[in-house]
């Protein structure tokens, strides 16, 4: 399992709040939290986010409240892996519940920068900054864990026995 896209970098501390404003939460439809991920941060993102794309953050991304639409939003915009310093529990927990693949890497974190084309190995934890050539380490997912993503998440994972 591999992703490739163009980095989108932000600070420490992105919350849930920021990366789905509360007056969008009367629906969990993917599609429709996709068109306002990360609108209060960067009113741009989801109009210049394309499938494959990875989102880069500092430290406590996704802090906040425990509302699975965080992640739900970034993977309905077609993101296909956040990798950050590090992130909030609840957070880091939701977005393996839907399958959107989450890396620790505090090196990459610091190093990538806005749009630069970065590509994933899930299976080794490699972070190819492509642009620079710089590779980073991160702690790789073990298998159960890889089959959870590719099956779209948890109740997908469950479900398929």
């Amino acid at each position: 399992m591999n992703s490739k896209g163009k980095a989108f970098h932000y600070g420490d501390n992105v919350d849930t709040d920021v990366i789905i404003p509360a007056r969008y939460l009367t629906t969990t439809d993917a599609a429709e939290l996709a068109r306002h991920c990360l609108e209060d941060l960067d009113d741009t993102f989801a109009t210049r986010v394309k499938a494959g794309d990875i989102l880069v953050a500092g430290k406590n991304f996704g802090c906040g409240s425990s509302r699975e639409h965080a992640p739900i939003a970034i993977k309905g915009a077609g993101v296909s892996c956040v990798i950050a310093e590090s992130f909030a529990r609840i957070f880091y927990r939701n977005a393996l519940n839907i399958g959107l693949p989450i890396l620790e890497c505090p090196e990459a974190a610091e190093n990538i920068r806005t749009g630069d084309a970065v590509s994933v190995d899930f299976d080794t934890g490699t972070i190819l900054d492509e642009t620079t050539g710089e590779t980073f380490r991160a702690e790789p997912f073990p298998p159960f864990m890889r089959e959870l993503i590719a099956a779209g998440g948890l109740a997908a994972y469950v479900g398929r026995g």
